[in-house]
Parts: C-alpha cells; sequence; structure tokens
C-alpha cells in the first residue's frame, strides 16, 4: 500500500463518516476506495463492514435511552438479525471474485436507487409506545433485510427502516433506534464470518476506521452548513460512478 493509496483510503474514510452522520451512504465510499486502489470485490465488501462497524456502535449509543425501553422485546429481531446476516456473509464466501464481480453493478445500482428513494421510504409515525416485534411479516421482512446486510450492505439502513416502518409499532425515532440496534447485530455476525474466513484486509481498515470516527465527529459540523440534499447528491453520484466503473471494467 503506497502513501497515496492510504491517503485516499483515509480520505474516503472520513467521507464515509461524514456522509454516514449527514445522510448515510458512507459504504458507497469506502467500498468504492478499495476498489479503485485494486482490493478485489469480495474483500472491499467485508472491509467496508468492519470500517462501518464503529458508527453502527455510536448511533446505536446515541438513541440508548429510547432503546432501553425495548430491547427486550427486539431480541427475536435480533436473533432472526443474526440468522440472516450469517446466512448472507456466508453466502458472500461461498462465491468466487469473478462471480461476485458480476454482481456487483448491479447490485450497487440497486442499493443506489434504494438510497435516492430514502426520503421517501422514512416511515410515517404509527400509534404504540414501543417498536414491538411485530407480526410473522415483520420478522421475515427483517430475515431478508439481514440476508442482504450480510451479503452486501449498501443501502442495508434504508432498506430496514423501511420494513420497520411497515411492519413495526413505534414512532420514527423508535424504529431508528430500532435499526441501528439491529444493524449492530448484523454487521457483528459478518464481521466474525468476514473475518473467519481471511477476507478482511486489515491495513486498508486500519487506515480507514480512524478516518471514519474523524469524518462522524465533523459530520456534525457539516450537517449544519451542508445541505443534505448536497451530501446526498453525491453519495448518489460515488454509487453511480461505481456501477458503471464495474459495467466497465466488466
Amino acid at each position: 500500500m503506497s502513501v497515496l493509496d492510504a491517503a485516499l483510503l483515509f480520505a474516503a474514510g472520513f467521507l464515509s463518516g461524514a456522509c454516514n452522520a449527514v445522510a448515510g451512504g458512507g459504504t458507497f465510499i469506502t467500498f468504492g476506495a478499495m476498489s479503485l486502489v485494486g482490493v478485489p470485490p469480495i474483500v472491499a465488501n467485508a472491509t467496508s463492514s468492519v470500517t462501518q462497524f464503529p458508527g453502527y456502535i455510536t448511533s446505536t449509543l446515541a438513541y440508548w435511552t429510547d432503546i432501553e425501553h425495548f430491547w427486550r422485546g427486539a431480541l427475536l429481531l435480533c436473533l432472526i438479525s443474526a440468522a440472516g446476516a450469517l446466512a448472507g456473509a456466508l453466502i458472500l464466501l461461498a462465491l468466487s471474485n469473478p462471480s461476485f464481480r458480476v454482481m456487483v453493478p448491479w447490485l450497487l445500482l440497486a442499493a443506489t436507487a434504494l438510497f435516492a428513494a430514502g426520503p421517501w421510504l422514512k416511515p410515517a409515525p404509527k400509534p404504540g409506545h414501543e417498536a414491538a416485534v411485530g407480526s410473522l411479516a415483520g420478522s421475515l421482512a427483517q430475515f431478508l433485510t439481514a440476508v442482504y446486510g450480510g451479503f452486501f450492505g449498501a443501502g442495508m439502513g434504508v432498506m430496514m427502516l423501511a420494513t420497520l416502518g411497515l411492519t413495526q409499532a413505534g414512532d420514527y425515532h423508535r424504529l431508528n433506534a430500532l435499526k441501528n440496534m439491529l444493524a449492530v447485530v448484523i454487521a457483528a455476525v459478518a464481521i466474525i464470518v468476514f473475518v473467519s474466513g481471511g477476507v478482511v484486509a486489515w491495513p486498508q481498515a486500519i487506515v480507514m476506521i480512524p478516518g471514519g470516527a474523524l469524518g462522524g465527529y465533523a459530520g456534525v459540523w457539516i450537517a449544519k452548513r451542508v445541505p443534505q440534499n448536497a451530501v446526498r447528491g453525491f453519495v448518489i453520484a460515488v454509487g453511480l460512478f461505481l456501477a458503471f466503473y464495474y459495467f466497465a471494467k466488466g
């Protein structure tokens, strides 16, 4: 890894943390930076999960006062999320890099479209004090979302918030807290599988993680000064660029 590569990865980590703090979509940036420096797509995907994990933790802690009221009722969803993430991560490891590379541009296009639709997918407030586990349909939706998250995490947060809004009780903030809690479970299980499978690029991860931490802190400053739509537009542009990059690269 050259000094230039390290600088690019650190900057990507910083931008990823800032985007996650303002509008989400940081995975597009870390995945893209690793692709540009020559990291194979499966390794880039797995390493992105590692670099995003600290942000999931801090986001969950920020909602801890809400989570205290419903965490016992959400344990079933946590178990379902763990099972789905395990399945998704194992499916990823079963693929070869060439096989996954063929899927990447389509996954990126789908994730970019999902991210672009995010503002319209936010759940409307629903009656009910707690974000309870809910119906069988809700459990199935969460399992499928977790499979996607374990396999390819870009856009997972938007997808999960949308499905939770359709299937769970609670206002937006409680649903967002539940989403963050489940994202920690999904990412943790996927990371364990990826580390066990030896597909994490640790030098690149070590460079990006502190950049992400600084970016997350700076994101608060950015959120007060830069329109959220501008940040969303940047992330969407990155997602489209990566999709066409992989289409062109074959």
